[in-house]
């Protein structure tokens, strides 16, 4: 692990959350406003984003100069604007000449089931997530962009588990860093990737013929959906879900090579979310380059990877209950 084991560790990122404790939504800024390269990998069924084409390969625009994770989803893409708006207060953005124009791309997460629907991220929560913007550790849980954040939705939001946000980071060595900031509000289960044991997810329930055994807290997403063949998921959960997060390091990687660092830590989730990148998720995770260090790509995606899930598993286990639901802290077995 690296210093603070957070996005953080890695030079020139800041992260600040903005949220609504009663409405439980929120947004995550993640900020390079000196730019830093940028790349996304996006795989999930139900994506809701913005600016992600600019950041891949044969595309003008090089480095981004900010990340925004939110809730509220298509709602909470107004967030963006307010992030937009700070950074071009202080003239940090792509020159165009007549104009500094600040690289925001951004995506959402469902949280409308949970709180208040009416009340969502927006532009003025965007500016204060900036303004909150800071080098330390950041808030695991109910923060950010992970206020709203819920796991395990096979049987509908009421057998859903609280999650939050997490991150964690890891040395390379040299001086090399890669972190990772993740929220997580699957539709699936979410695993410890050690032990294989489910940390947060689907409370047992009935439905149609099948029942998840008395004795265990959670019903196994897997194990329900195999009971449901020849159905129609839909018309037992709605594509309300995803995992968005940000990879950075201080590697010195291309624009080619930062797409594949988004690309391999997809691992990571594929890892701790079982199921992983299905039509009801919107599964996006982004990737930042910001320093010079020379280290191979494969390396970092390797450990991209292993950040992603330390920082999912670490987003459900630092979650408190909220909203009616509770958390994996208040059902352990």
């Amino acid at each position: 692990m690296a210093r603070e084991n957070a996005i953080t560790d890695v030079p020139g990122i800041r992260i600040g959350h903005a949220h609504d404790v009663e409405a439980l939504t929120g947004c995550t800024v993640i900020l390079c406003e000196k730019g830093a390269v940028g790349g996304v990998d996006q795989r999930g069924g139900a994506p809701g984003t913005r600016e992600t084409d600019a950041l891949r390969p044969m595309h003008l625009v090089q480095k981004v100069h900010a990340i925004v994770l939110s809730g509220g989803s298509a709602f909470g893409l107004d967030s963006a604007s307010g992030v937009v708006r700070y950074l071009e207060e202080r003239q940090v953005g792509y020159d165009v000449r007549v104009a500094r124009v600040p690289i925001v791309p951004t995506a959402i997460l469902f949280d409308l089931a949970i709180g208040k629907s009416d009340v969502r991220p927006d532009a003025e929560m965007g500016y204060q997530a900036c303004k909150n913007a800071s080098r330390q550790r950041p808030q695991e849980g109910n923060a950010g962009a992970g206020m709203g954040a819920t796991v395990g939705k096979i049987f509908g939001i009421q057998h859903a588990v609280k999650s939050g946000i997490g991150t964690a980071s890891i040395a390379l060595g040299g001086g090399a860093i890669v972190g990772a900031i993740v929220a997580v509000n699957v539709f699936g289960d979410v695993i410890d990737e050690k032990t294989g044991k489910i940390l947060a997810g689907a409370r047992s329930a009935k439905i149609g013929p099948t029942q998840a055994s008395e004795k265990s807290t959670f019903a196994n997403t897997l194990e329900v959906l195999i009971s449901l063949a020849g159905k129609t998921i839909l018309h037992f959960a709605q594509p309300s879900n995803t995992v968005i997060g940000v990879i950075a390091t201080n590697a010195k990687l291309s624009k080619e090579e930062v797409n594949k660092v988004a690309q391999m830590a997809h691992d990571g989730l594929a890892r701790t979310v079982r199921p992983a990148h299905t039509m009801l998720d919107g599964d996006t995770l982004f990737a930042l380059s910001t320093g010079r260090k020379k280290v191979d790509v494969n390396v970092v995606g390797a450990y991209a990877a292993e950040v992603v899930a330390r920082a999912i598993m670490g987003a459900v286990l630092a979650a408190v209950g909220a909203g009616g639901l509770p958390a994996a802290s208040d059902l352990r077995e």
